[in-house]
């Protein structure tokens, strides 16, 4: 079992740091991790990304063509990467910021998330890609939550122990938003 996921938007919205989140959570949860940062001059405004590649079996290759899931943060994010998204695969969409387009796609999962209002709602507006996160794990279980809170007090509280916290608020909003999300899907009509 391989899973690929890219995390994609500005520079600055906290990508590479919830690309390794998930890296070091998969870690803890016994499986074979490539964490593959990808930014330059963009780092700072301009789109950056990072792909995580989990398995039950060393991985080998860190080259993906379609990824499992995609979380598109920005316009320029959506359009890179969704026609990337594999079929039945997941789409996380930053409605907060991609406000008049979808993907336009029927054989994926598509969460519309307003991930800025989720993370101000949770106490800091920045932690829109932790949010993110959590909708991803909710969605599709590929690590357990405990240990994407593990690895983010490890992450945060290194350096900041006062992000952690906040970061642990973020994640458990994007968690019951994804999860919410997914009953709402899973109803049927009537």
């Amino acid at each position: 079992m391989d899973h690929s996921v890219v995390f994609a938007g500005f520079g600055g919205q906290g990508l590479l740091f919830t690309g390794q989140a998930l890296a070091r959570a998969a870690i803890k949860d016994g499986l074979e991790v490539f964490w593959i940062p990808s930014y330059g001059p963009e780092m700072r405004g301009g789109t950056a990304s990072c792909t995580v590649i989990l398995g039950d079996d060393p991985i080998g290759s860190p080259v993906v063509d379609q990824f499992g899931a995609a979380v598109v943060m920005n316009l320029p994010s959506l359009r890179k990467f969704c026609g990337r998204v594999a079929p039945s695969g997941l789409l996380v969409v930053n409605t907060s910021l991609i406000t008049s387009q979808r993907s336009g796609r029927t054989d994926i999962d598509e969460l519309l998330l307003p991930c800025t209002e989720l993370a101000a709602a949770s106490g800091d507006d920045k932690l829109v890609s932790i949010v993110a996160l959590g909708a991803l794990v909710a969605r599709l279980g590929w690590v357990t939550p405990d240990s994407v809170r593990a690895a983010l007090r490890e992450m945060a509280g290194k350096k900041h122990p006062e992000a952690v916290e906040p970061d642990l608020a973020a994640f458990s909003a994007g968690l019951e938003a994804g999860r919410v999300a997914a009953a709402v899907q899973a109803t049927p009509a009537r």
